[in-house]
């Protein structure tokens, strides 16, 4: 089971990913994977237009070229953008040619919409170690997570997500969500009240 908070062991082990961004700050890293989702993403949008605060969307380039549209919308608010593979691969049921091509693919993508990005997280926080050498290589950088709210799992109450988000939270934390729709029903209960409360605790939100 994969814990809320990532262990200091993990984040030492494979130091070449990026987990937290420490600062003096105490400005925190809001991040989406899987869009764009027309049903899901506008909505996102929306909610952090509201609290005026800016996050990082790691968007799937095969929804890139489905929904254009709502990925302009993600740049035209001035959020930042990051690779998620094409098509969601599992890194470890899939060739390091294969896992790379995937997201050069989606680089492409990407870059015809103008948004110069070097950040990349692989899905399900999982690639093999050839994999990750190469992307590295490439220049990107791998970022990871230190707060995962867990806000897919239909196994968690909104109130679960809720406390693994604001309990685990501090200065450089890089937390996940997701804007897909297994997600969406916790996502509605849960963002706009974890997003009031790391305000009112003092928190800044930062783009990666």
């Amino acid at each position: 089971m994969i814990p809320a908070k990532t262990p200091t062991l993990v984040s030492r082990y494979f130091k070449d990913y990026i987990w937290d961004k420490p600062n003096s700050e105490n400005e925190i890293y809001l991040t989406f994977d899987d869009g764009p989702i027309p049903e899901v993403t506008p909505w996102v949008l929306e909610v952090l237009k509201q609290y005026q605060i800016k996050a990082t969307f790691f968007c799937v380039g095969e929804n890139i070229e489905k929904h254009p549209e709502i990925f302009k919308q993600i740049l035209a608010q001035n959020h930042a953008a990051g690779n998620h593979t094409y098509n969601h691969l599992k890194g470890w049921k899939t060739s390091a040619e294969t896992y790379l091509d995937n997201i050069q693919n989606t680089q492409s993508v990407i870059n015809t919409f103008g948004a110069n990005t070097s950040l990349f997280r692989p899905p399900y926080g999982k690639m093999t170690t050839a994999q990750s050498k190469a992307i590295i290589n490439l220049g990107f950088d791998v970022i990871m997570w230190s707060v995962l709210g867990k806000d897919y799992s239909s196994k968690l109450s909104p109130q679960k997500v809720y406390d693994n988000i604001i309990n685990n939270t501090t200065s450089g934390s890089i937390i996940v969500c997701h804007d897909n729709i297994k997600a969406y029903e916790n996502l509605q209960k849960v963002l706009p009240k974890a997003i009031e409360t790391l305000l009112e605790k003092g928190f800044v939100f930062g783009r990666l």
